[in-house]
């Protein structure tokens, strides 16, 4: 298991557009994604789940990964948060 904290660099926060985009991302990957913030701890790869979260841009996040391509489920999971899509 790997976990890493990532402050979220989107300017827009974690919207409908965004969150659909991320959860495509950790979709690609056979690990276990989540991300916790607070108390609350949801699967990366459940689009309502993480529709819950309600994030915004400068929150900070827990991401976790377990699994064969845990490494490389964090790191692509965190590039996208830390890189503004909206533009």
């Amino acid at each position: 298991m790997c976990k890493d904290n990532v402050v979220i660099q989107i300017s827009s926060g974690l919207e409908t557009r965004p969150i659909a985009k991320l959860v495509q991302v950790a979709s690609q990957y056979r690990s276990t994604i989540s991300l916790e913030s607070g108390t609350r701890r949801v699967n990366a790869k459940s689009i309502m789940g993480m529709m819950t979260l309600g994030l915004d841009n400068g929150e900070s996040v827990t991401i976790t990964a377990e699994g064969p391509d845990e490494r490389e489920a964090l790191e692509s999971i965190k590039d996208y948060l830390t890189q503004d899509q909206s533009a």
